[in-house]
């Protein structure tokens, strides 16, 4: 990689991992639904596109938020807030629907995993706007068949779309009454259980063409410029959150990620 390739390249992940941050922060939203759609254009437009160009960006999602969710769940387990009992349970159906949806990445081509991407950031989007706090689906967390199947269900889809826990796993959780800030710290810990077997699975797959240093599905520059940056700039955002009224940027923020949502689906049509 030539110095007029790395150093656009580097300013623009600062860029992306700074945003990243604050956003997160702001809003309480994992990164990985801003960095799969930031990363494809970027490596897009520094000339490194090509068929199997989502997989390293699902990939590379899926390794930055090992380290984010590790220290999401350490602040959090400070404060009591994480509720270790829901985690030992969903963990073994979540593991094995992570792996399922690594898989069905590798698997599928660049307009396959721009549609899942597309039609369940869509979703998500759309339920951040008009969910509301009153709905339920009951009044404890499930155990059992249902259990087995929402948990590789949401560790599934998660997987596949390069994103953590939480965006899924806490509105699933709050609609079975669980508390919003117990939901949100249990949620980082799903973050976990899906990432790590996505990391290990995407580090030993072979992705042609990938953007040069990268490691299976893993692109090192953007790992390692992004966690610094998101690191750094997280705090600011949740100074900003206690100092403003985060609601009409959550709605703006699902109005982005259903925009987002729908480009990708633009382009996995090939309009």
């Amino acid at each position: 990689m030539d110095y007029a390739t790395f150093l656009p390249m580097l300013v623009l992940l600062l860029l992306i991992g700074a945003a990243t941050g604050v956003i997160a922060g702001l809003l309480g939203v994992g990164g990985g639904i801003v960095l799969v759609p930031a990363f494809f254009y970027l490596f897009g437009k520094l000339g490194f596109a090509s068929d199997h160009l989502m997989q390293v960006c699902i990939g590379t999602s899926a390794a930055t938020i090992v380290v984010t969710s590790i220290r999401s769940v350490l602040l959090h387990n400070k404060k009591g807030a994480v509720d270790w009992a829901i985690l030992k349970s969903w963990a073994p159906f979540m593991v094995l629907g992570s792996l399922c949806g690594v898989f069905a990445a590798i698997w599928l081509k660049n307009t396959a995993l721009q549609a899942v991407f597309g039609g369940l950031a869509m979703m998500a989007g759309l339920y951040m706007a008009f969910g509301r706090a009153e709905w339920r689906l009951g009044a404890q967390m499930p155990t059992g068949p249902v259990r087995a199947i929402e948990a590789c269900l949401l560790a599934f889809c998660s997987a596949l779309m390069g994103i953590g826990g939480g965006t899924f796993g806490v509105p699933l959780m709050t609609l079975y009454s669980l508390p919003i800030h117990r939901a949100v710290a249990t949620a980082a810990g799903f973050g976990l259980l899906i990432s790590i077997p996505s990391l290990l699975g995407f580090l030993t797959v072979t992705v042609p063409d990938a953007p040069p240093l990268s490691i299976g599905a893993i692109n090192l520059p953007a790992f390692f410029v992004i966690i610094p940056m998101t690191l750094l700039t997280t705090p600011y955002g949740v100074s900003l959150a206690h100092s403003m009224n985060p609601k009409p940027l959550k709605r703006a923020f699902a109005l982005f990620i259903v925009l987002v949502g729908a480009n990708m689906l633009r382009k996995a049509a090939g309009w």
